[in-house]
């Protein structure tokens, strides 16, 4: 008798349990409105799996940093509400780079006057400077080099931040150099993402670096049971070095053995960029936002002159700086990708490793297609996450029948990403064409606009073309039955790739 009481008490308390967490999930999912069938699907699983349900919707469903916690952190509000003050003291920090904001109506292109004045809205705290000089890099061997000058050549600070930091060669000669420039005074701050960089973390990579006067190295996660912090599903993928305020690079390339030829290898392709003038002061805030983010480390130490100097226009390059993530205002990086495409009058040239857009981008596709638009989009022939591209050739068919060019790049796998439109606009960092990146991951987007950069990025992209294979049509309705299951199998996935 009273076993069968226990036993009624317990399914009582769990299934009390489970109504509890499942209206939880229930009513946080419906706060926000965001994508139904992300929507109907995490309801689902918390409804199907009672408790596991829930804790995955804890871990991967919450895409936004409440209001709360950002107050609390104080990330945006405090750097930005002093990013404009002018002291006499010259120990404070002074917005010089906002003297080379660009006038919209004063430019010449229209494309890029409408593109930037719907940007505008998006992102007041980037608006579009001049007088940059760009250059953009292919790969490890081209990035790596500079970079390590840079470094080696810093008198005051160094801000490396990167998605993945490999236990490698290039991994432990680039801490190597960090090191020897914290033992001769410069102060360094080293900034990885704990879920891309874990093999390095788990092998204690890190842990030999941390006792270095001048040397602080932190890893990023949103991951924290102790301060309530349980989104193991929201990345930093940023990939940003900062030397002395004056130097920046920035792009696809993470620290990796992978990305360079040596020893014999085929390195992974990428595009990485280097950037000299007021850009670098927006890459620079950029990366002490985050850095306050996970340290608290005290403002007046970040926001000085020191990592702010005077800056000089020294190039012909218009740039902004499109920083996304879950403690942004929402689809930032798809407003502006939507908006490249629905006003190009010639042409779109598009390379991702992750193409798993959301509804609206494929319809900007489409539509620039059906516009007479030359649209064509390059992506992996071979994927390093095959899901992710099964998903993505389930949406082949429907671009390829609206006249959309998609080609195969053969090996090696190529990570970059880039977005040309009518030879005068470029979107180039850290974003792919998925939802992860657009939704979920804290991306650095820059938008060029130079005619040597975006001209040499073309090039760039060209060659790519010319090592793929272009799909068509008609080819591409007759592969395997079993395959199409497969994508459209993995293309159920899309909202939470």
């Amino acid at each position: 008798m009273e076993s069968t009481f226990n036993l009624t008490s317990w399914v009582v308390f769990s299934t009390a349990l489970h109504m509890l967490a499942f209206t939880g999930v229930l009513l946080h999912a419906l706060k926000r409105r965001r994508n139904a069938s992300a929507t109907i699907l995490w309801i689902f699983v918390a409804w199907s799996f009672p408790l596991i349900g829930p804790m995955l919707y804890l871990s991967f469903g919450i895409d936004r940093i409440p209001a709360k916690g950002l107050e609390k952190k104080a990330a945006n509000q405090t750097i930005m509400s002093q990013r404009e003050k002018r002291h006499e003291d010259s120990s404070t920090f002074v917005a010089w780079h906002f003297d080379y904001r660009t006038a919209l109506d004063k430019i010449d292109d229209s494309y890029s006057q409408k593109l930037n004045r719907s940007i505008d809205p998006l992102i007041r705290d980037h608006p579009l400077l001049d007088g940059n000089t760009i250059t953009p890099l292919v790969c490890g061997d081209e990035a790596y080099p500079l970079m390590l000058q840079a470094i080696r050549a810093a008198k005051n600070h160094i801000h490396l931040q990167s998605y993945i930091f490999h236990r490698d060669d290039i991994g432990r000669k680039f801490l190597d150099e960090l090191k020897t420039k914290a033992e001769a005074g410069v102060k360094v701050r080293l900034m990885y993402d704990r879920f891309g960089s874990t093999h390095a973390l788990l092998g204690g990579l890190f842990r030999q670096y941390r006792n270095i006067p001048n040397l602080e190295i932190c890893g990023w996660t949103q991951a924290n049971p102790l301060k309530r912090q349980f989104q193991i599903n929201l990345r930093n993928h940023r990939k940003n070095l900062v030397v002395d305020g004056h130097i920046g690079f920035f792009g696809g390339v993470n620290i990796a053995d992978e990305n360079t030829t040596a020893k014999g290898r085929n390195a992974i392709r990428d595009y990485h960029f280097r950037v000299e003038g007021p850009l670098v002061h927006e890459l620079q805030l950029s990366f002490l936002r985050d850095w306050f983010f996970m340290t608290e480390e005290p403002i007046d130490q970040l926001l000085n002159t020191a990592h702010f100097p005077q800056v000089l226009s020294i190039g012909p390059a218009r740039a902004r700086l499109i920083d996304s993530g879950p403690s942004e205002p929402p689809d930032i990086a798809s407003e502006t990708f939507f908006n490249a495409i629905i006003m190009a009058q010639h042409q779109v040239l598009i390379v991702t490793p992750y193409f798993v857009p959301t509804t609206d981008l494929l319809r900007a596709l489409r539509s620039a297609a059906h516009r007479g638009i030359d649209v064509r989009i390059v992506v992996p022939e071979k994927n390093n996450h095959h899901y992710a591209g099964m998903a993505s050739k389930a949406l082949y068919e429907e671009l390829l029948e609206a006249g959309v060019r998609i080609y195969h790049r053969k090996p090696p796998f190529i990570h970059a990403k880039a977005l040309v439109a009518d030879d005068a606009v470029a979107l180039v960092g850290t974003a792919n064409l998925d939802v992860r990146s657009l939704k979920l991951n804290y991306e650095t987007t820059a938008l060029i606009e130079d005619e040597a950069a975006v001209g040499k990025l073309k090039l760039m992209i060209h060659e790519d073309m010319d090592c793929s294979t272009e799909i068509h049509l008609n080819e591409w309705l007759q592969r395997p039955s079993l395959q199409k299951l497969g994508e459209n199998l993995c293309a159920l996935m899309t909202p939470v790739l």
